[in-house]
C-alpha cells in the first residue's frame, strides 16, 4: 500500500505576502495569533500529526472498496444502542451533520483512556518502568484523540453554513459524548477489554459509514477540498479523497483497539 510520508510545508507554497492570497495549505492560515511562550516556540516548527497514515489516491480508493466488501463486526448491545439513538435523532440518511455529531463522540474514549492512564501513573510512579509503559498508552491515546479532533474540525467547517437546531446541534451531541465518556472510563477501569471492544465497534461503524457516504456522492470526486486545516490534515485531490482518508483513519483506530483487546491491561 502506497503511503506519503512527506508533507508539503509552507515554504513550498506561494509567497502569500506577494500574491495577496491566503495559502490554505499553510499551517497558520486563518489562525489567530498565539502567545509566544517557550512551549509554543518549541512546537512552532513541528508539523502536526494529521492523518494516522497518509495514503495516495489509489490506496484510498482500494481501502474504501475493501471496507465496502468487508463484513461489519458483531456489535455489542451498548454499541447497537448508541447507533440506534443516532439514527433515531439524526435519521438514517448519511448527512454531513450526522457525521459531525459522530466525530463529537468519537474523541471521548481516547480522552477517557488518557485520563485513567495519568491517574495510574500517579499511583505507580515509584515503579518507573511500569509507569513508563502506562505513559506509552497515554501517548497513543493522545495521538488518536488529536486525529479525531481534526476530523471534527473539518466537519464543523463543512457544516458551518447549515442551519443547526440548538437541541440536536449542540445539546444532544454533548449528552451523547458525556455518556460515552463515562461508559468508556468505567469499562477501562473495571474491564479494559470491554472498553477497547466498544471503541472497535464504534470505529468499525464509522469506517463503513464513511465508505458508504463517499459511494453515495460521486460528485465529490470532482469537488476540490479547500480548508483552513489543509496544513494540518493534508491537501487532497478531491473532497472524496479527504473523506476516504478519514475513513482510513477510523479503520486504523479499529485495528488499534482490536489489538489492544488482546492485552488490555497496563501490565
Amino acid at each position: 500500500m502506497t503511503t506519503e510520508n512527506q508533507r508539503t510545508h509552507p515554504a513550498d507554497g506561494p509567497d502569500t505576502a506577494v500574491s495577496g492570497k491566503t495559502d490554505l495549505t499553510h499551517p497558520d492560515a486563518h489562525r489567530s495569533p498565539a502567545l509566544e511562550t517557550p512551549v509554543t516556540r518549541a512546537l512552532k516548527d513541528r508539523p502536526p500529526l494529521g492523518p494516522i497514515e497518509r495514503l495516495d489516491h489509489d490506496a484510498l480508493v482500494a481501502n474504501q472498496q475493501s471496507e465496502l466488501a468487508a463484513s461489519r463486526r458483531s456489535y455489542t448491545l451498548s454499541s447497537r444502542a448508541l447507533f440506534a439513538v443516532m439514527d433515531a435523532v439524526y435519521g438514517k440518511e448519511r448527512t454531513l451533520e450526522k457525521f459531525r455529531v459522530l466525530e463529537v463522540v468519537a474523541r471521548v474514549p481516547y480522552q477517557a483512556w488518557e485520563s485513567v492512564a495519568y491517574v495510574a501513573m500517579t499511583h505507580t510512579s515509584k515503579n518507573p518502568d511500569f509507569a513508563r509503559r502506562v505513559y506509552d498508552r497515554a501517548r497513543v491515546a493522545r495521538v488518536e484523540q488529536d486525529n479525531e479532533q481534526w476530523h471534527l474540525l473539518i466537519l464543523e467547517e463543512l457544516t458551518r453554513d447549515q442551519r443547526r437546531p440548538w437541541l440536536k446541534g449542540r445539546i444532544i451531541p454533548q449528552i451523547l459524548a458525556l455518556s460515552y465518556y463515562q461508559l468508556s472510563w468505567i469499562l477501562f477501569v473495571l474491564r479494559p477489554k470491554r472498553s477497547y471492544q466498544l471503541n472497535a465497534d464504534f470505529e468499525d461503524h464509522a469506517a463503513h459509514e464513511y465508505a458508504l457516504m463517499v459511494q453515495e456522492h460521486p460528485e465529490w470526486e470532482t469537488t476540490p477540498f479547500e480548508s483552513q486545516f489543509q496544513g494540518d490534515f493534508g491537501a487532497y485531490d478531491s473532497l472524496a479523497d479527504m473523506f476516504r482518508q478519514i475513513g482510513y483513519d477510523e479503520a486504523l483506530h479499529r485495528q488499534e483497539s482490536e489489538i489492544m483487546m488482546t492485552q488490555p491491561r497496563f501490565t
